[in-house]
């Protein structure tokens, strides 16, 4: 157990050296001199790094944004949820969530092996966090004993075996290759997008045509629009708010206009370090994954992180970020007006730009700019209702983390999960 514990909490938890391990094995497998298997190992594990920096960066800067929609639309704390909370729940059944981990990546490697579908979930984080979910879900319809890490394992290697599959398609539309898919929770939405795009959309008109004219040829440049955005959303949500409340949510020692600019600036410079750790991870663990493809399960392709898409068109994951907070703010407004749900529901700025920008890229690929429009639209809409819908399966675990990192496939499968979990 000493030694599980120590693989599952200090390496598998670490998607830094969980795909370092996965690039070393790769090399090593195609026989790559000692040089170049470590230059090879530590440039991904670097790469990792810098990725996720980046993402907490942007994570930091839209974090703000949140409060201010509370404020803007006088939501209420919840007051019927009491959740153990995230900490708790994994200093309770860590372990649980870490057998589950183990055992879904092993049905995951066998089913790649013998079957046709050959995707491998290889998204650290995300490799923890679905076990997480699941451990929960299974706790709530009151499942005890080896039966929880049963449900778990069962829901976990479901979906990194199944939604990496079915999503795939989609990417090859926009990379125009097959040498990686997505293992992200923004599968459900970006196929939605997909298809809205492929329906719907004028794929001939892509978001990345978008002229800009000579004097603002700058704003091709994705991390400067980004910026630029940001700084005019936070001014003009405080403008609404007004100087004085927007402080109470914001910085009281800023200015509106100091603190709007700075968050702007800062949310351009997490996407700039982000996408330079997508662009360096790829550089090495596609080639190095090559050897686990040819010589332990031939033709296996990567199930990765949702930022390894965003560089294929960098326009559309700021188009659907900024038209998904549209929609899903409307639609918060809605649902708070009718009482539809008896707890709150805030704006999901995180996955709006994560999961809805990467649901663009998609629909962008399949139907342009229109589809990119639609798609991240429609998504927004569907974003608020569920994670309303998937709060009562995680009511006492962890409803507070599903309110802040839901709205996507958590949501999608916790009340998928939930449902089947009620009938035990």
């Amino acid at each position: 157990m000493i030694v599980i514990d120590f693989i599952v909490n200090q390496i598998l938890r670490q998607p830094a050296l969980f795909l370092g391990i996965i690039a070393a094995a790769g090399l090593i497998i195609q026989r790559k001199s000692l040089s170049d298997t470590i230059s090879g190992t530590a440039k991904t594990i670097i790469g990792v790094v810098i990725l996720t920096q980046g993402t907490a960066i942007l994570v930091n800067s839209i974090t703000p944004l949140s409060g201010a929609f509370n404020l803007l639309y006088k939501i209420p704390s919840a007051q019927v949820l009491h959740p153990i909370g995230a900490d708790n729940m994994i200093k309770q059944y860590g372990s649980q969530i870490g057998l589950t981990m183990l055992f879904a990546f092993a049905i995951n490697l066998i089913v790649a092996r013998l079957t046709p579908l050959k995707n491998i979930f290889l998204t650290g984080h995300m490799l923890f966090w679905f076990p997480f979910i699941f451990i929960s879900v299974a706790i709530e319809s009151g499942l005890k004993g080896a039966s929880v890490v049963i449900f778990a394992t069962i829901f976990t290697a479901t979906y990194m075996i199944f939604a990496p599959a079915l999503i795939k398609p989609f990417v090859k539309q926009v990379t125009g290759g097959t040498s990686f898919t997505l293992g992200h929770p923004t599968i459900g939405l970006s196929l939605l997008s997909g298809l809205l795009g492929k329906w719907l959309g004028d794929k001939s008109k892509s978001t990345e045509d978008i002229k800009f004219p000579k004097q603002l040829e700058f704003l091709r440049e994705i991390t400067i629009t980004s910026s630029i955005v940001m700084f005019i959303v936070y001014i003009v949500i405080g403008l609404i708010l007004g100087v004085d409340r927007s402080k109470e949510v914001f910085d009281k020692t800023q200015s509106l206009v100091t603190f709007s600019l700075l968050q702007g600036i800062t949310f351009g410079a997490g996407l700039t370090i982000l996408l330079l750790g997508v662009r360096m991870m790829l550089a090495e663990i596609i080639p190095a994954f090559k050897g686990i493809s040819d010589k332990v399960i031939p033709n296996a392709v990567p199930a990765l992180d949702c930022p390894i898409i965003f560089p294929f068109a960098p326009n559309a994951v700021l188009i659907g970020f900024i038209t998904s907070m549209v929609t899903s703010s409307i639609t918060l407004f809605i649902v708070g007006a009718i009482g539809l749900f008896p707890y709150a529901v805030v704006p999901l700025t995180i996955t709006c730009f994560f999961e809805i920008g990467t649901a663009a890229v998609i629909g962008n690929g399949t139907g342009g700019l229109r589809g990119a429009i639609i798609g991240s639209g429609v998504a927004g809409v569907l974003m608020i209702l569920l994670v309303g819908f998937s709060i009562p399966f995680l009511q006492h675990t962890v409803s507070d983390w599903i309110i802040v990192f839901g709205g996507n496939d958590f949501s999608l499968w916790s009340i998928i999960s939930g449902s089947i979990g009620k009938l035990f």
